[in-house]
């Protein structure tokens, strides 16, 4: 009986033991490639070159894209500048666009993001509008015409405001930063914020980037797919400070405030169902109704900054680059050529 009990339990054990090898992972489950900070590993849909940098006695290399257009080209420059939670590489629709009408595109990737460093240093968009200006003098450029989105919206604002005689067109896409968010966004430590950022989900980070859309497309999840891996990746607690240090930026270094000093021919491309509101999960419920109300802010900035061209895009979030292409490359390609 005790040989009999031994061999029924060593079959069982060889039964179990086999299932865990032929039954599939639960669902949801997979491997996450780490994805380096610097990104050496994705490629850019052009090619990348880099600008050593020294800021606050660290040598650092601000990377960018320097795309020349097809064909004979109209001797014109347009520079791209990227949000918060993207990286030069999103523009490549934009870029393409823009080559194909003849236009010469630099891309860079801020100091903080995409393949650029990732110092712990003291960011603003003074330091970031320098640094930028740095790549087009290294590329030869004296003027430009300059698009932001996002927080590339504040940067392409601010840069604006520091070299008025380079900016010959301004366009703002759904920029953040068109309400003062220190008005009703309570104040969070770069610790808090370095926390959040370390205690992020896969599933959290995926919620953010679908928030940004009206009509989710399977393409879009390239982008939380590269901060997921970049989570799984050694130096991840570096791009997490630097990612609360430009969080710190936006939020202490407002530029709603001086939208009507802007000098540059300015177009504003809104997609009217963006809610976009930096912090927003700690807004309390009460203002939310009434915070990134985007329809309503961006008439508010049209009329605050002189002689702006206000473009409206019903149905579309954030990011009309993506949402809205053929529109929104329309009626940029028409600015610009005005």
């Amino acid at each position: 009986m005790k040989i009999q009990t031994s061999i029924t339990a060593i079959a069982a054990g060889f039964i179990l033991a086999l299932s865990l090898v032929i039954l599939p992972a639960p669902a949801g489950a997979q491997d996450v490639q780490p994805l380096s900070i610097t990104m050496e590993d994705y490629d850019y849909p052009y090619p990348v070159s880099y600008l050593p940098l020294t800021i606050e006695g660290q040598d650092l290399r601000m990377d960018y894209m320097d795309v020349p257009p097809e064909g004979p080209g109209n001797g014109r420059t347009v520079l791209l500048l990227h949000g918060k939670n993207f990286f030069g590489a999103y523009w490549r629709g934009t870029i393409s666009a823009l080559a194909h009408a003849g236009y010469r595109v630099i891309v860079p990737d801020q100091i903080g993001f995409g393949k650029s460093a990732k110092p712990n240093i003291h960011y603003s968009f003074h330091l970031l509008a320098a640094t930028t200006k740095k790549v087009l003098d290294a590329a030869g450029v004296s003027q430009v015409a300059v698009v932001g989105h996002s927080m590339g919206g504040m940067l392409a604002t601010r840069f604006a405001l520091m070299y008025p005689e380079m900016v010959t067109h301004l366009v703002l896409e759904n920029p953040i930063g068109l309400e003062d968010y220190r008005a009703f966004v309570p104040y969070a430590s770069v610790e808090e914020a370095y926390k959040s950022e370390l205690n992020a989900t896969a599933e959290g980070i995926s919620n953010y980037h679908k928030g940004y859309y009206v009509q989710w497309r399977p393409e879009y999840d390239e982008y939380p797919t590269v901060a997921v891996r970049w989570k799984a990746s050694g130096g991840y607690p570096r791009l997490a400070m630097s990612a609360a240090l430009t969080y710190q930026m936006i939020y202490e270094q407002p530029v709603c405030h001086e939208f009507s000093l802007v000098k540059a021919k300015t177009l504003l491309v809104i997609g009217q169902a963006d809610r976009t509101v930096v912090g927003k999960a700690r807004v309390k419920k009460e203002l939310l109704a009434k915070v990134g109300q985007y329809p309503e802010l961006g008439r508010k900035t049209a009329h605050l900054i002189p002689g702006a061209k206000l473009v409206e895009i019903p149905n579309v979030g954030h990011i009309p680059h993506f949402e809205a292409k053929e529109r929104f490359h329309a009626e940029l390609l028409a600015f610009l050529g005005q």
